[in-house]
């Protein structure tokens, strides 16, 4: 046992620490740095209520609860660590944001402290994808994992800026300008994108910023820099948001008939958003219509194996408003389309168009080989004229039809197609005598009464091989995208020319007009026929009254039905034609199973991950105060046990009571030194004073005189001298999430008992 080496001033005995204090045994308190609350917490409204434009460029409101997380959490790290400076508050920020995105979107796993090179590389794949969609779609977009890994990433980024210069920077009025960053996309894709209610949501954030800043604290150098380099993001933002949906952009009656790159338009991506909005909005009115006929859009041509059916480059056509094909038809009709909210490339077109007027732009081009009007931007018509030939041929016509494929052999390209999908086709119109009876057979294998196969919303967008094997073989389960994708592939592989058409039914009868909606979007596929021309087949099995039975298909079905007497003679198209929208007329849209949402799941649902991942932040938020719990019971259950232990314990125990208020001391303090510091820096009272003296009486008698308190000798006034202390010093939220006394090493004692 080592003798007790002497401290520097030894003490007189257990003398009131409440004395003088030499002035060299001064400890100066540090300043505590305030937390400016109310501009913390307005600073994270603001960047909510400026992402208000985010809900016209993204359907739904599923996005809101990702922009709300990553919000919340770049907040509440600011507040935990805003004693650190805005330097390393922006650095932790930032790494909980990748933390975050890591855990969400790229299946890290919550208890990652650090995202994987794996994560990282997701990263990259994720924004591939958004990009991909942005290029090629139209706001708004659905809320596809990707977009909303961006929106997330996006709103994480405008947090930490906004941070940063409102709180960081103290200049709020900087952080205005990150802010006007978010309005750049919206309104670079189309001015009637910015309602006035996001307006109006902006203009709310920008100026809580400004009433919730720190007094008048307003630091001039700070806000120049901050003004001057949020500018220029804003600018970038502007520029890049400028190519939101122009990849392949092209000029009217200009472009080439090759394959080309696509149109600013993912025709898929938007037929889904269209068909999962909650409330169905109404998009034409037709007037003149003799019956429920497809509106055609566009039609695809080119099937890109892992990548499904691709919009191209329209040809060169006739310049509109004119005359297409000269001519009466064999069944005209006059129709008149009333444009409601339908704002696109494509001028939808019912049948063969004989002649289109009375549009207001010469910028309109009809392309007779894809049989779609197009312009070179979106545009909104109020309203236009169509003559078209609604004639359709029969099954002798169709059985009859012989020669070369006229469109050309893009039309029949298999290429790159998974073998097993041509065996499937093959196989499926085995027998049949005709193309058109393999035609039929194809449509029978989706929609005859022997079919496995349902219609469902719930499915999962996707193209390519993969998906149209799964979707054959085993899932069985989709919507008019994989019904359409799979049946055109497979007309190919049975050696008929095909392509995909987009577009509308017929929408409903209402008034004097029939109303066409969202819900009535779709897909369907049309074959090509020698001296008939393109013919329509639907394989989708949908069971809501709106699909339109062609009369050649309802001729067929009747002959294998065993009524071929009675109706293959009366049956050519224009007997039969008025008989296949019946049961349109029945159903209203509101209740049309595509209408109702499925929808709402992709807008509004949300992973279980987000929230667990706010838990876990939580837990790592708090553990702080969870281990300095814990440690303070250790000590205070050592001193209370009485021993060689209890006064060392009791004394390090008021000691970090003291340093979690900021008034650590110094390493070299004696013990009186320390207990004059204690009541000096926090206003101890006579009774906590006298607590006080007890304690150092005890602490140096244990060390230097080996005689040990008693069990519960400590006890009540330890506890007096606490309860002193936290009546003289209250500790703040931030000393409460972050105990100073974890964060400095244990005070090392230089005067070690006797009898260690």
């Amino acid at each position: 046992m080592s003798a007790p080496a002497p401290p520097r001033q030894a003490p007189a005995g257990p003398a009131g620490p409440a004395g003088p204090v030499e002035p060299a045994e001064e400890t100066e308190r540090r300043p505590k740095r305030p937390i400016p609350w109310f501009t913390v917490a307005g600073s994270g409204v603001a960047v909510l209520l400026a992402g208000a434009p985010v809900g016209a460029i993204v359907q739904g409101g599923g996005w809101v609860g990702y922009a709300a997380m990553i919000t919340v959490l770049v907040t509440a790290v600011g507040l935990a660590l805003h004693r650190f400076g805005p330097v390393l508050v922006a650095l932790a920020q930032s790494l909980a944001v990748v933390v975050l995105l890591a855990a969400v979107f790229a299946g890290d796993g919550v208890f990652a402290l650090l995202p994987t090179g794996g994560a990282l590389s997701e990263f990259g794949a994720l924004v591939s994808g958004a990009g991909t969609q942005i290029n090629t779609g139209t706001a708004p977009v659905p809320p596809s994992p990707e977009i909303l890994f961006l929106v997330t990433a996006a709103f994480g980024v405008l947090a930490v800026a906004v941070y940063l210069s409102a709180v960081g920077a103290g200049a709020p009025a900087a952080a205005g300008v990150p802010l006007l960053a978010v309005f750049a996309v919206p309104a670079a894709l189309a001015d009637d994108l910015l309602p006035w209610w996001a307006v109006v949501c902006a203009a709310a954030g920008f100026g809580l910023l400004l009433v919730t800043r720190e007094g008048a604290r307003r630091q001039a150098a700070n806000g120049t820099m901050v003004v001057a380099g949020a500018a220029v993001v804003a600018l970038l933002v502007g520029a890049a948001a400028g190519m939101v949906g122009t990849s392949g952009r092209f000029d009217s009656g200009t472009g080439s008939g090759g394959s080309g790159s696509a149109i600013g338009l993912s025709p898929f991506t938007a037929l889904r958003g269209q068909l999962t909005q909650s409330t169905p909005s109404e998009l034409l009115r037709v007037r003149g219509l003799p019956q429920a006929t497809y509106l055609r859009a566009l039609t695809l041509r080119d099937y890109v194996p892992d990548a499904g059916w691709q919009a191209t480059r329209p040809d060169p056509g006739v310049a509109l408003p004119g005359t297409i094909t000269a001519g009466g038809g064999t069944r005209p009709a006059d129709v008149q389309v009333e444009n409601v909210g339908f704002r696109d490339y494509w001028l939808p077109v019912f049948g063969s168009p004989l002649e289109i007027t009375d549009i207001s732009s010469d910028r309109w081009v009809y392309d007779t080989r894809s049989g779609t009007a197009y312009t070179s931007r979106p545009r909104e018509e109020g309203s236009w004229r169509e003559r078209t030939d609604l004639a359709t041929p029969s099954v002798a016509q169709l059985r009859a039809a012989t020669g070369p494929a006229a469109p050309g052999p893009d039309y029949l390209n298999t290429q790159g197609v998974d073998p097993r999908v041509i065996a499937l086709a093959q196989q499926i119109v085995q027998g049949a005598p005709t193309p058109f009876d393999k035609a039929l057979a194809l449509q029978n294998f989706f929609t005859g009464p022997q079919s496995e196969f349902r219609y469902s919303l719930q499915t999962a967008p996707g193209g390519g091989d993969d998906a149209l094997v799964e979707f054959l073989t085993v899932g069985k389960v989709g919507y008019c995208e994989q019904y359409a994708s799979a049946m055109g592939v497979m007309l190919r592989a049975a050696g008929l020319p095909a392509r995909v058409a987009v577009g509308f039914t017929g929408g409903v009868e209402s008034e004097d007009y029939r109303s066409i909606t969202t819900s009535d979007a779709h897909a369907w596929v049309e074959a090509w026929f020698p001296d008939v021309g393109w013919t329509a087949f639907d394989p989708t099995p949908l069971t809501d009254g709106r699909t339109i039975t062609p009369p050649y298909v309802l001729e067929a079905q009747a002959e294998n039905n065993g009524n071929g007497e009675d109706g293959t003679e009366e049956t050519p198209g224009e007997e039969e034609i008025p008989v296949a929208p019946e049961p349109v007329e029945a159903t209203p849209p509101p209740t049309a199973p595509e209408a109702q949402t499925p929808a709402a799941e992709p807008g509004f649902s949300l992973p279980i991950w987000p929230f667990v991942v706010v838990l876990v932040l939580a837990a790592v938020v708090v553990s702080p105060t969870l281990l300095r719990s814990r440690e303070r019971k250790r000590r205070l259950a050592a001193a209370a046990g009485g021993g060689p232990g209890a006064a060392e314990a009791a004394w390090a125990e008021l000691l970090a009571e003291s340093a979690d208020r900021g008034t650590a001391g110094k390493e070299s303090d004696t013990v009186r030194v320390a207990a004059r510091r204690l009541v000096r820096e926090h206003g101890l009272d006579q009774p906590a004073q006298q607590a006080l003296r007890q304690v150092v009486g005890t602490v140096e008698a244990s060390w230097y005189g080996g005689a040990h308190p008693a069990p519960g000798d400590l006890d009540a006034p330890v506890q007096t001298v606490r309860e002193g202390i936290t009546a003289g010093s209250g500790l703040t939220l931030r000393e409460r999430l972050i105990p100073r006394s974890l964060l400095r090493f244990r005070r090392k004692r230089s005067d070690p008992g006797p009898d260690e």
